[in-house]
């Protein structure tokens, strides 16, 4: 999950001790690109479907229920409505059950456009550091996509001589934003439309560190010597790409599970262990935090000012980055002055020796470091780090 994602939740950490089951639910970005979908065909055909099949981001069709879906004439305009409840599955978080709305109006004489605006309870983006223009809605850029993908695959006919109008809003969401994180991040007066594959899968803490272990015992057992921990999808297939002659079962999702991601492939007696992360989890791992996900700690500030200043930032930049609330925000402020690859390599050193501090073993550790689209940034070697010491 992404900063931006870990804002959506706030978990108390006696919730970890609930029983939990294993059903998925749906993103409040899949859910809006359903409504969406739904409400383009109610402006075509006049008429609101009761139920539509949404295109998810991983590339799954599934069938959503609408509700309150009409067809309204707003003056000489008309435009249509649509609902999707939210379900999150059999860990819900503070957007379970959340009726996720999409209104679309045409946009006269604009082909083939697709305007997308926050409209009540989706939040507005205050503050740098998120990967979203500021003063605009709190959409991420794959639920933006998708939710655009949905509306064109549906409003060919419409689209063809008018742009649309697709507004997104979440009654209630202002009451729900107030139970996540998102205000400290600058996202204000609503939630956050995430989701990087549509599916929400229960944050279970026993499961996934069992999975975690369980990859790592599926590699050894099949005589790999080598294991590439990752925070999460975007960051496999990054690592996948940087390792192409690597068997599959090589790569382990360890998502915040750091701790037992290490312990097992220790105890395994693996050679070489790679992790692939981007600035966020690898600042926390620098921080040496056996588990990263947002409720065990937060972002340590003058880890990230400390290591901007050891690659030259100015003075001045480095005590913004002090006061700011995201890894994402130093990341985005040092490439623009061409510090990219020198700063990620300073955090990447220091996770080494952090996580070589916690976890001793006979293995070799190198980092690989993405950006937030997973693109290749930095590859450090402990070697290289040891003998800089």
């Amino acid at each position: 999950m992404s900063e931006l994602g870990h804002a959506q939740r706030k978990v108390r950490k006696s919730d970890t001790r609930r029983e939990r089951g294993n059903r998925t639910g749906f993103t409040t970005g899949a859910c809006s690109a359903a409504a969406a979908r739904a409400a383009t065909l109610g402006l075509l055909t006049g008429q609101v479907p009761e139920n539509v099949v949404c295109l998810l981001p991983n590339g799954r069709e599934v069938s959503f229920a609408v509700i309150d879906g009409r067809v309204d004439n707003d003056g000489l305009e008309r435009c249509a409505h649509a609902a999707i409840v939210k379900d999150g599955g059999d860990d819900p978080d503070a957007t379970h059950g959340a009726h996720m709305t999409a209104d679309v109006r045409l946009l006269p004489r604009r082909a083939g456009e697709i305007e997308l605006r926050g409209g009540p309870g989706v939040g507005t983006v205050t503050r740098e550091g998120l990967g979203l223009a500021v003063g605009g809605p709190a959409i991420n850029p794959v639920p933006q996509r998708n939710i655009r993908d949905n509306v064109r695959a549906v409003g060919g006919e419409l689209l063809a001589h008018d742009g649309l109008i697709v507004t997104v809003s979440v009654p209630g969401g202002e009451e729900m934003a107030r139970k996540t994180l998102n205000a400290r991040l600058g996202i204000l007066g609503g939630i956050s439309i995430l989701g990087t594959t549509g599916i929400v899968r229960p944050y279970s803490t026993a499961a996934f560190r069992a999975s975690v272990v369980q990859g790592v015992d599926v590699a050894a057992r099949q005589g790999q010597t080598s294991v590439v921990f990752t925070t999460g999808g975007r960051t496999e297939k990054f690592a996948m790409r940087q390792l192409p002659e690597l068997d599959e079962a090589c790569f382990v999702q360890m998502g915040d599970f750091v701790k037992a991601a290490f312990q097992s492939a220790v105890k395994r007696k693996i050679a070489q262990v790679y992790v692939g992360a981007m600035v966020g989890k690898l600042t926390k791992m620098c921080q040496g935090l056996a588990v990263t996900h947002a409720w065990k700690a937060e972002i340590d500030r003058d880890l990230l000012a400390e290591a901007a200043l050891a690659v030259g930032a100015p003075a001045d930049l480095v005590e913004l980055i002090r006061a700011a609330e995201t890894a994402r925000f130093a990341a985005e402020r040092l490439a623009v002055l061409g510090l990219t690859e020198a700063f990620h390599r300073q955090l990447a050193g220091r996770a080494i020796r952090s996580l070589r501090a916690c976890y001793p073993g006979t293995y070799r550790l190198t980092m690989l470091v993405c950006d937030f689209e997973g693109r290749f940034i930095v590859r450090v070697e402990e070697d290289e780090v040891l003998a800089a010491a």
